[in-house]
């Protein structure tokens, strides 16, 4: 079993720190230890079934303090408190452990770790007791049935839905390769939504298998029996849940396949993406073979797309479609086009003193800097993927090439569909347009052959100011929430109205429930404040957001306008 990384400050610190007590450091240094000890106790428990966790390793985020809870899931630390004499700290070694972690979590083969979603829990100064919730992981498990599993150990592939700037999309969550009865597993799942395939695989069954004769494979297959990706039936799974699924892939002919690049690379490789016609999608693949400059491998009958992209300083995109009728295909050709350019033409429309001169700076450390530089230290613009798979590269912009280069271009851009995201430091991003097109709302699609596309930027510095309280109710009534703790940051999330011209924002909240946001976008919003930092919030969607009406606010701001808000606390439960 390999032990967690934390588990290397716990060596050390159990030497010093028991279930008990604190050792000294030194036995000559016995003396200067404080007679009153300060111990904060605490239980671990199932976050689902609420049953105690018994040997699991409890630690600061500092990794100053660990120990292990006993049979029944109790834990108990004692720290050592400063001592002072006529008023000052005595001595340097009875504080080098000293002070309380300000949070604590904890972790244990079965349950999630920090990584995967396992939160902190924080610590207060007086507090003396605590408890953590560990989340129990959830499992994929089953079989691939084949009947020579004995010779075919096919890779299974798990995909998970993840938010990107508040839309979904699917992401790589893991590979598993099959054992010799054909099972595999994937664990230490967060909860959420999956999709699980195979890849195809050759039959080289040595009692069937003749290289010179009809080759046979098995293609990729879609839970649980869907003929490409789209159409792969979602898995949601929650926290402890175990699902059970068996693919049967069909034992199909394969065909030599081979397609000639009209201009191969010189130097550069190449990556080859093949797709069923009309459905993007993981399963299939195809080889690059750079001495021939061909792409080549086996396939069964079926209508392909087969992208190439190479990479480099001048990266080219090739596309082509071929068919695959009962004989091998030999004589496709495909030609790579280069890659896009995308120019970025910034308007400044600024009213107020303080932004113009922090938009209008020339010299760093008294150098001189370009154009280019001088809106890249305030400006930030990405292309993402519009896809739920997201194959297209990402773009931003990249720094000046010589020192009298004013231009602010993305390079490199392969042909696709992206969504275009800019944030400044200074005001806020009024309008993005390419071709009349409010990017905004609307996609920038990215042609091949190289052409050059020109999105116009318009930053103003006339924004809302909103201020306000987070409040959590009681039994009592409600109360303001004192959040802002280490670990537990809260945040205030304002989410535009669709088709409206506000912009996504966050707002942190601080230790007396207060919040302040400055240059908040005129527009329509709706406004949430969660317990946690929900960066799975899928805010592109209404009917993700309808689950939190009963607890968001509905605001308009103007130009100029100030806002005082006073919102309900979003809990996890909720």
């Amino acid at each position: 079993m390999r032990l967690p990384s934390a588990l290397a400050a716990a060596v050390t610190v159990m030497t010093l720190c028991s279930s008990r007590g604190v050792l000294p450091l030194r036995a000559q240094d016995s003396s200067l230890y404080v007679e009153h000890a300060d111990i904060l106790r605490g239980t671990v428990i199932n976050s689902v079934t609420r049953e105690p966790v018994g040997r699991a390793l409890v630690f600061s985020p500092d990794n100053r303090f660990a120990v292990l809870t006993d049979d029944k899931g109790r834990f108990e630390f004692t720290f050592p408190r400063e001592r002072r004499e006529n008023g000052a700290q005595f001595g340097t070694a009875a504080n080098l452990f000293s002070g309380r972690p300000n949070a604590l979590t904890a972790r244990k083969p079965g349950f999630l770790d920090m990584q995967r979603g396992q939160q902190a829990v924080p610590v207060g100064p007086e507090q003396e007791k605590v408890t953590i919730s560990l989340v129990p992981e959830a499992v994929i498990v089953g079989r691939v049935l084949v009947s020579n599993s004995e010779f075919e150990r096919i890779q299974v592939e798990l995909y998970r839905q993840e938010v990107r700037e508040g839309e979904w999309y699917w992401q790589q969550a893991g590979t598993a390769t099959t054992r010799i009865n054909g099972e595999f597993r994937f664990a230490d799942l967060p909860s959420g939504k999956y999709k699980l395939l195979t890849r195809e695989i050759l039959d080289r069954d040595p009692l069937t298998f003749d290289p010179r004769g009809q080759l046979f494979g098995y293609p990729p297959i879609y839970y649980p029996v869907a003929k490409d990706f789209a159409s792969a039936e979602v898995i949601s799974m929650s926290a402890g849940k175990t699902f059970h699924a068996n693919l049967s892939p069909g034992r199909q002919r394969y065909y030599p396949v081979k397609v000639r690049i009209i201009n191969p690379p010189a130097e550069a490789g190449a990556q080859v993406q093949v797709w069923p016609e009309g459905s993007v999608g993981p399963g299939y693949s195809l080889g690059y073979d750079p001495g021939e400059g061909v792409i080549q491998g086996l396939l069964p009958d079926g209508n392909y797309e087969v992208h190439v992209v190479t990479y480099g300083q001048k990266g080219t995109t090739g596309v082509t479609r071929i068919s695959v009728h009962g004989v091998p295909l030999v004589g496709p050709t495909i030609t790579l086009l280069p890659n896009a350019s995308v120019a970025l033409k910034v308007r400044e429309e600024l009213q107020h003193p303080e932004a113009i001169a922090q938009m209008t700076i020339t010299t760093v450390d008294g150098r001189a800097i370009s154009e280019n530089e001088r809106r890249l230290s305030y400006l930030s613009l990405r292309l993402l993927p519009a896809g739920e798979l997201g194959f297209e590269g990402m773009g931003s912009p990249g720094p000046p090439t010589s020192s009298n280069d004013d231009s602010l271009v993305i390079e490199n851009v392969q042909p696709g569909r992206y969504r275009v995201k800019a944030t400044i430091a200074v005001g806020f991003v009024s309008s993005i347009t390419a071709e009349g097109k409010d990017l905004r709302r609307q996609v920038l699609v990215v042609n091949p052959g190289g052409a050059m596309t020109q999105i116009e930027i318009t930053i103003r510095d006339d924004g809302a100011e909103v201020e306000g309280t987070v409040e959590v109710a009681t039994s009592n009534g409600a109360q303001v929430r004192g959040v802002g703790s280490p670990g537990q940051p809260v945040g205030v999330y304002f989410v535009p109205e669709k088709d409206g011209t506000g912009q996504f924002r966050v707002a942190w909240v601080s230790l007396g429930g207060k919040f302040q946001l400055q240059q908040l976008p005129p527009g329509d919003y709706r406004v949430l404040a969660f317990d946690r930092v929900r960066e799975d919030l899928e805010y592109a969607s209404e009917d993700a957001l309808r689950q939190y009406d009963s607890g968001s606010q509905m605001i308009h701001v103007v130009a100029g306008q100030k806002e005082h808000l006073q919102l309900r606390l979003i809990t996890e439960n909720e």
